[in-house]
């Protein structure tokens, strides 16, 4: 479902949305979006008087991509950025922490992960010097 589709507001799918309209209906907190901001230099809804701010169709696209990055694919954020910059350096590529909750459940957490992989590096040392 596109982000268009998620309103039932009866506004046209391009009207301007307001940072409680979208986090509302994409199920991300206000703040996340404003931090979102600073973090993906991509990403400028305009903004009127008091600062308040409107998303554009093409905002919300946008921020539905880092929605699905960060917390559906496990990128970090400066992962995310990359990928979405079009760059392809490894942490781009490749998601660097799970963080969807099935992936918590099948895979072991980033600190996990690199104790298991010094630990994993100890044994290899020990079995080549036996």
């Amino acid at each position: 479902m596109s982000g268009a589709d998620r309103f039932a507001d009866g506004k046209a799918p391009d009207a301007l949305r307001t940072i409680g309209e979208v986090a509302s209906a994409l199920g991300i907190r206000q703040h996340v979006l404003r931090y979102w901001e600073e973090q993906f230099p991509m990403l400028r809804p305009l903004k009127r008087s008091g600062g308040r701010r409107y998303y554009r169709s093409e905002d919300i696209a946008l921020v539905e991509r880092i929605d699905r990055l960060v917390h559906h694919e496990g990128y970090t954020l400066r992962g995310a950025r990359l990928a979405l910059e079009g760059k392809t350096p490894a942490e781009a590529s490749t998601p660097a922490v799970l963080t969807s909750s099935a992936a918590k459940s099948e895979e072991p957490s980033f600190g996990t992960r690199a104790r298991l992989l010094a630990l994993r590096h100890t044994l290899a040392t020990a079995l080549q010097d036996a």
